[in-house]
């Protein structure tokens, strides 16, 4: 006897509704946008405990500066990139019904004879307005940011955040502050570098810098040396020059109780890249920490692969290969400076600190551990 079928085989299975995701209320959200050199990004988040939850993000390369060293102007083509991207922010803003919110713009906007009349154009056609931030808040919330990944056992804190156009160096004394007290010192600093008296322990800023090179316009420069190894070398050691003025540069710095943190996608590549990592994964990279040997080994083998290796290497991405030299020349000179078995890198920036500082002004954020 042939075998029975089971009741109901064949037929459509019943549709199960998944759960409706819960709503995000309006009024809980904040939103930061930074328009670099190179990047447009956004962050749309909403406070949780001592940190905070992303509910959507956007990130696109408009190359807003291309050019700029040249003409001093911001180019027809990058301006039009820029703006379809505006657009992009103004929906997502709206879909979510963001009423706080800080737009800024940086060191390109800083430079461009047309800034002005540009972010002016930016609010015309999407009603964004964005303000020009000054190098010193840049550092700022750049510190600010980084909170998170100061380890409790660092005294001497540098935080480097190399951009497109310009890259801030942040000298930090935390060593009068009690070891657990020190990531939220940090955070305490979105008040300024020199935050007026307070009853908790002070994170010293002893120095900071912003050197109006980033891995755009140190690129730029050199962009008439063909040979690849002789424009790296003159990069790393033109970038180096900048640094003269930056107090701790000539400082006999122990490896000891020293941290540094790197923020930007030149430092994020290269963690990528020592990891071995095919396709990015922020949770691999965020908060690792390399030595300066290991940092050493991914920029020669960067050398070793020349222009056409990179361009294929997916470790870098086709939309960074251009620009990884001129950031790698960058992050030499600092580990030739300050060698270090304590860089930890950090996949976070300018929009991060944006949102800490806004979270932190307003008092949503609670008390306790990062």
């Amino acid at each position: 006897m042939a075998p029975r079928r089971p009741t109901g085989a064949g037929a459509f299975p019943r549709a199960v509704e998944p759960p409706a995701p819960e709503k995000t209320d309006p009024a809980s959200l904040y939103a930061a946008l930074d328009l670099g050199t190179n990047s447009c990004r956004m962050l749309i988040a909403q406070p949780k405990g001592s940190q905070f939850h992303v509910v959507d993000s956007f990130s696109k390369s408009v190359q807003l500066g291309a050019g700029l060293e040249v003409s001093g102007r911001l180019s027809r083509g990058s301006m039009a990139r820029t703006l379809h991207a505006m657009h992009i922010c103004r929906k997502k803003l709206d879909k979510h019904g963001v009423a706080r919110m800080r737009l800024v713009a940086t060191e390109a906007c800083r430079r461009a004879r047309n800034g002005p009349e540009f972010l002016d154009a930016i609010h015309r056609d999407t009603g964004l307005r964005l303000t020009v931030i000054t190098p010193e808040e840049e550092a700022r919330l750049a510190v600010v940011s980084c909170a998170p990944l100061v380890s409790t056992r660092t005294e001497q804190l540098l935080v480097v955040d190399i951009g497109g156009g310009s890259t801030e160096l942040v000298w930090i004394d935390l060593s009068s502050v009690p070891s657990l007290e020190r990531p939220r010192a940090i955070m305490r600093l979105h008040a300024g570098f020199h935050p007026p008296e307070s009853p908790f322990p002070a994170a010293k800023v002893v120095d900071w810098i912003s050197v109006p090179l980033g891995v755009a316009t140190l690129k730029d420069q050199f962009r008439d040396v063909t040979d690849d190894a002789a424009r790296f070398a003159l990069m790393s050691w033109y970038f180096e020059e900048k640094l003269a003025d930056f107090s701790p540069y000539a400082a006999e710095q122990t490896r000891e109780g020293f941290q540094i943190i790197g923020t930007s996608g030149t430092v994020t590549t290269v963690a990528a890249s020592h990891l071995g990592l095919k396709r990015y994964d922020r949770t691999k990279v965020d908060g690792l920490r390399m030595t300066s040997d290991q940092i050493d080994r991914v920029i020669r083998d960067y050398l070793a692969l020349g222009p056409e290796g990179r361009r294929n290497d997916p470790r870098i991405g086709r939309d960074r290969h251009s620009l990884i030299m001129s950031g790698a020349a960058i992050l030499q000179a600092l580990m030739r400076i300050w060698p270090t078995d304590r860089l930890s890198v950090a996949d976070r920036g300018l929009r991060e600190g944006l949102l800490y500082a806004q979270m932190s002004a307003d008092g949503v954020l609670e008390d306790g551990p990062f």
